[in-house]
C-alpha cells in the first residue's frame, strides 16, 4: 500500500452522529446511530432530504430506545440498513428503494443474529455489528470488538435473501492497537474481490457505552484467503465509522469517510481519504 491523503471535503448541517454513508450519482446516502432517517445529500445542490426509516423517527434517539443503524450496504437500486444488534432493539433491517425514495420493507434479524452470535461463539455483549457489504450473493457483516473480549470477526453468509435459507462462514482477526488500545472495525466497502475497512481504537470495553478516541485505521481483506494484505493508521484523533468509494482508477482510489463524535449536534463531517493502491 502506498502513500494516503486525508483531507476535509464539506461540512453537512442537519446530520448528527454518522455511522455510514453511500455515493452514488453525486447523491451522497447518510445514517446516524442515534436516528430514525436515511439522509439524501446532494453534492452539487447541497439539498438535505430526510426518508424515514422507523415509525415517528427523531434525529437524537436516547441512548437506550435507538435503532442503532450502524451500517449500510447497496446493491443495484436497493439499499439495506442494518441495526447494530447490541441490544433487542438494535435488531432491524431496512430495505430502501433507491428509486421510488422509500422504505419498502422493515425486517427483524434477531434470529439471524442469534444464529451469528452462537456459530462465532461470540456471547451478546461482545456482539455489535458495524460494517455490511453485499454483493448480490454474499453478506459480509463485521463485528466490532469494542466489547470485552474484542471478537473482531468478520461474517460471510452465502445467500440471496437473509431470511431464506444460507449458507455462514467467520473469520476472526486480530487488527493492530493504537496508544495500546486494538482497534475495531467500524464500517468496509467491497472494491475488485476486496474489502477495505475501517478500524478504530476507543477506550472501552463495551459495545454500549463510549470511550476516548484514539485513532483510526484503513485496512485490507483479500476474499480469495480472508487474510489481511494491510493496514494503515490514517488519523490519531478520528473515530471514522463511514466508507464508501468516491472516485477510482488503476493507481488511486477516493473514498469518503465520515465520522461519530458521539455528540447530539447536527453537523457531520464529510472527509476525502486518497489512497495509492500501486
Amino acid at each position: 500500500m502506498g502513500k494516503f491523503t486525508l483531507e476535509i471535503l464539506f461540512h453537512i448541517i442537519g446530520i448528527g452522529s454518522a455511522s455510514g454513508l453511500i455515493f452514488k450519482n453525486d447523491t451522497l446516502f447518510v445514517i446516524g446511530d442515534n436516528s430514525g432517517y436515511l439522509y439524501e445529500y446532494q453534492m452539487n445542490s447541497k439539498d438535505l432530504k430526510r426518508h424515514e426509516l422507523v415509525p415517528n423517527p427523531i434525529e437524537n434517539t436516547p441512548k437506550k430506545e435507538k435503532a442503532d443503524f450502524e451500517s449500510m450496504t447497496i446493491f443495484q437500486d436497493t439499499i439495506y440498513v442494518f441495526g447494530s444488534g447490541s441490544s433487542p432493539k438494535r435488531n432491524g433491517m431496512i430495505t430502501f428503494d433507491t428509486h421510488q425514495k422509500k422504505k419498502v420493507e422493515s425486517n427483524n434479524l434477531k434470529n439471524l443474529y442469534e444464529v451469528m452470535q452462537n456459530f462465532a461463539a461470540i456471547k451478546p455483549e461482545d456482539f455489535n455489528l458495524e460494517g455490511s457489504v453485499y454483493n448480490g450473493e454474499n453478506w459480509y457483516f463485521f463485528n466490532r470488538g469494542n466489547g470485552p473480549e474484542a471478537k473482531n470477526t468478520l461474517f460471510t453468509i452465502e445467500a440471496k435473501k437473509l431470511n431464506e435459507e444460507f449458507r455462514l462462514l467467520s473469520n476472526d482477526y486480530k487488527l493492530p492497537k493504537i496508544k495500546g488500545v486494538r482497534t475495531s472495525f467500524t464500517d468496509a466497502v467491497l472494491v475488485d474481490n476486496k474489502l477495505y475497512f475501517l478500524a478504530t481504537a476507543e477506550n472501552t470495553q463495551s459495545t454500549y457505552a463510549d470511550g476516548a478516541i484514539l485513532g483510526s485505521i484503513i485496512g485490507r481483506i483479500d476474499l480469495g484467503t480472508m487474510k489481511i494484505d494491510f493496514t494503515k493508521k490514517i488519523s490519531a484523533t478520528n473515530k471514522f465509522e463511514g466508507l464508501t468509494v468516491f472516485k477510482k482508477d488503476n493507481k488511486k482510489i477516493e473514498f469518503l469517510l465520515c465520522e461519530d463524535a458521539d455528540s447530539e449536534n447536527l453537523e457531520s463531517t464529510i472527509y476525502k481519504l486518497s489512497l495509492n493502491i500501486k
